[in-house]
């Protein structure tokens, strides 16, 4: 998928956003509920941006929008993935600020991808004493908003993206957005209708002075009056313990992990997390000139590809190598043919399985020697390694993940497997869906989508019949 950012460096906000998502998605790209960053291309006006994506076919807020497409499990499931990224995120001691539907995508398995990191933040780089008022009236969309932010705190914490996710919880639940404000005032008095009134010390630890003129007394609503009957009580025992007043007094991502909503996806070994802190290489306190961002991403991309060119050619040989080795190992061997995503045949090798395999027992294979077998059981095992199995609960099946980590020999595979099974969503159903509602054309947009034909061709993106297949 490609994203083409407009006019990229058009003013040092837009600069600023810019560069900060592409930072944030090369340091988090690796982690399988976030969207992996392939690539950056420069257009040739030198104003534009085109980002290249993994591709997903749909997110959360077009499926919502189609009806009941989500079951209770597969709620349970999408929630599950955006808590193990947002513990990913926040244990790199960074902030995303802008989670909602339209930024968290789907695949016809139900895996989940974080995207849109251009209002993210390194909470080592905020500086208390320098007020920012820009960022407080302009960080994430109004529906998803912190009461912290609407309040104008400059105390940013994590609790900011626990707050959205308990939104996009009650939204999954509900069908449609649970506190859809029409301005800043209307929302807060929407938030404090519901949640349960905060205390004077819940008030003053928010250090801001703008509550006088919101927090007045007003009829409340249940949580239990505003969601169906059958809504399960686990999960409406999660939304309250996220939708809290006070940041300090919500769960955290790794609590909200262990709540008994989730509880039949946790294990914490799939879940991990950094060990150091994530800092951008400019400092984020104060913006800088546009040409400072231009001229350090620009850096940052030639230094990145220049890095990789001798990896790509030491891949290329050991692929070469390895087929050429299998190729001689497996001539005695009966191929499968299997259908690929075009209508052709694509001869494939047997799998292996001792319980299965009789000597003289199967016509057609021809019996190897000993060193035969080792040399092809070490080439398997090669290739194994170079992907990940995953057991995926909403499908009862065992997938292959998109999540890739190298290989000690260096050998990576990037070609996607092809999805068997049925696709759950439409791929035409993220059409206008993603981005903020009615942006307007030409202004810096994080969109997630693709582009035009004519405009894919002009990017400067060597032909496939330069580059011959793997």
């Amino acid at each position: 998928a490609v994203k083409k950012i407009f006019d990229a460096f058009r003013n040092r906000t837009d600069a600023q956003r810019t560069f900060r998502e592409i930072m944030f998605l090369q340091k988090f790209g690796e982690h399988p509920n976030i969207i992996k960053l392939l690539d950056v291309i420069q257009a040739e006006n030198d104003k534009d941006i085109y980002l290249i994506f993994e591709s997903m076919e749909t997110d959360l807020h077009a499926v919502i929008k189609k009806g009941n497409l989500l079951k209770d499990i597969h709620k349970c499931y999408i929630v599950y993935q955006l808590l193990r990224a947002t513990k990913f995120i926040h244990s790199g001691n960074v902030i995303h600020r802008d989670q909602k539907p339209s930024n968290i995508l789907l695949d016809a398995q139900c895996c989940v991808k974080l995207c849109d990191f251009g209002l993210a933040r390194s909470l080592c780089q905020l500086s208390e004493d320098q007020p920012t008022p820009a960022l407080t009236e302009y960080v994430a969309t109004r529906w998803y908003r912190a009461p912290e932010i609407l309040l104008a705190s400059r105390n940013y914490t994590k609790g900011v993206d626990m707050w959205s996710i308990g939104c996009i919880l009650g939204e999954m639940l509900l069908g449609k957005p649970l506190f859809p404000g029409t301005s800043t005032m209307n929302q807060i008095e929407q938030i404090l209708r519901v949640i349960p009134a905060p205390s004077p010390e819940d008030i003053l630890a928010l250090q801001s002075d703008s509550y006088h003129c919101f927090l007045t007394s007003r009829q409340r609503v249940a949580f239990e009056e505003i969601f169906p009957s059958s809504t399960p009580l686990p999960a409406l025992d999660l939304l309250k313990k996220l939708l809290v007043f006070n940041p300090d007094k919500r769960l955290t991502a790794e609590e909200a992990l262990r709540h008994p909503y989730v509880n039949r996806f946790h294990c914490p070994s799939r879940e991990p997390s950094l060990d150091f802190d994530v800092i951008l290489p400019l400092g984020d306190d104060v913006q800088l000139s546009v040409a400072e961002y231009r001229n350090k991403l620009y850096e940052m991309i030639l230094e990145k590809k220049s890095k990789s060119l001798p990896k790509e050619q030491g891949q290329r040989e050991n692929i070469q190598l390895s087929q050429s080795e299998s190729s001689t190992l497996l001539s005695g061997f009966s191929s499968v043919a299997v259908p690929t995503r075009k209508g052709q045949q694509e001869p494939t090798p047997p799998l292996l399985n001792p319980s299965h395999v009789h000597t003289g027992a199967t016509a057609g294979v021809q019996p190897i020697g000993s060193s035969q077998s080792k040399d092809l059981a070490r080439t398997v095992c090669q290739r194994s390694q170079t992907s990940v199995m995953m057991y995926n609960p909403i499908t009862h099946t065992t997938v292959q993940s998109r999540y890739h980590p190298p290989t000690p020999g260096g050998i990576m595979h990037v070609r996607p497997l092809v999805k068997p099974s049925k696709k759950m969503f439409q791929i035409t159903a993220n059409v206008g869906a993603a981005g903020d509602p009615r942006a307007s054309m030409g202004s810096y947009s994080q969109a997630y989508g693709t582009i035009s034909k004519s405009a894919l061709q002009s990017l400067p993106i060597a032909k496939a019949s330069e580059n011959p297949e793997q």
